[in-house]
This record gives structure tokens, sequence and C-alpha cells, in this order.
């Protein structure tokens, strides 16, 4: 048992859940994408477990990348600014067909402005994927294209998903009990 596991509340998507939703996602994406020019792109460092194990179940030639965006500063709450800390550098985006996929979408803020950024940089599709939706959260008018599961609005830790870069290496996407983030806020 990792340590970890003893500030998770509960468990609110269970490993075997997780394999299951990419499973039916990959198999969608496949049939979806067979005529296109697949470019999936991760974006770091929440998406990585889910994109990895994704791009394996995919059964489709691709092309991979990474973006690491974020509109978080310290703590659990987001800024409201979408700042992109590692962006994608191509010369041939008006031949790929985009995939964003993430690990969590929340305000919407994050997603929506990567669609519309990538779009402006001449991408021939940008479509996006998550494998959890909190549209009780939303700030911004977006609709995934993808969804695994649609979530409560609770704290989610696992499954790359972290709480101060911890949490991330958990099998299972389960809720963090709120006295562990609620204590560490008050420190800051």
């Amino acid at each position: 048992m990792n340590i970890l596991e003893n500030d998770i509340e509960r468990i609110l998507v269970p490993e075997e859940e997780v394999a299951s939703i990419e499973d039916s996602m990959a198999k969608q994406i496949s049939e979806d994408y067979a005529d296109k020019n697949l470019l999936l792109l991760c974006i770091l460092k929440g998406s990585v477990v889910f994109f990895s194990d994704l791009m394996r179940k995919i059964t489709l030639p691709m092309q991979i990348d990474f973006m690491k965006v974020t509109s978080y500063g310290k703590g659990s709450t987001s800024t409201g600014n979408v700042r992109i800390l590692l962006d994608l550098h191509r010369e041939d985006f008006s031949h790929v067909d985009v995939l964003i996929v993430e690990d969590i979408i929340d305000s919407g803020r994050t997603l929506s402005t990567l669609v519309e950024y990538l779009k402006m940089k001449g991408c021939r599709s940008v479509r996006t994927c998550t494998l959890l939706d909190k549209p009780a959260r939303r700030e911004v008018e977006f609709t995934p294209d993808y969804v695994g599961r649609i979530i409560p609005d609770e704290f989610v830790v696992g499954f790359g998903l972290d709480y101060a870069e911890k949490y991330r290496e958990l099998p299972y996407v389960g809720i963090l009990k709120p006295e562990v983030y609620k204590k560490k806020e008050s420190l800051d």
C-alpha cells in the first residue's frame, strides 16, 4: 500500500474502470481518425499516464507531441490566466489533425484557449479528449469531443492527477481528503 493512500477519502474511478474507459475511447478514436493524419497531443504533466495508455490502445499510425499549459498558481484553484510553458513547434500544422489529450477539464479555460491557439497556428483540425470532465466547474462554454467520465465537483488525484506534485502514481482516481489541501493552503 502506498502511504499516500491514507490521504484518499474514497476511490472515485477504480483502475479497472479507467482501463475500460481507455479501451472504448481508443476504439472510437481509431474509427473516427481512420482517414486522418492523427497527432496525439499530451498536455503535461497530468495527462501523461492517460495519454500513454490511450496511445498504445489506438490502432492507427500517429504522431505524438507534448505541450505544458497551466492556469493554476499555487494551491488548488485556477488563476484564470492560461499560460503556455512548453509550446508546440512544427512546420506541418496544416497537414495534421490534432487530438488534445487532457486528464481533467473543470473551468474549461485552458482547453478552450488551447483549441483556439492551435487553430490559429493552422492545424487542419483540433479536437479534445479528456479522461474526466467536471462540468459543474465550467466557467466558459466548452464541450470536449471525447469524455471518459463525468465526475462531481470533488478534488481528485491519482492516475496522473496531482496535488502539490504528489499522488500522480496512484493507479486509480480518488477524492483527496479536504483536510490535506486545506491544511497546506492555510500554511501558504
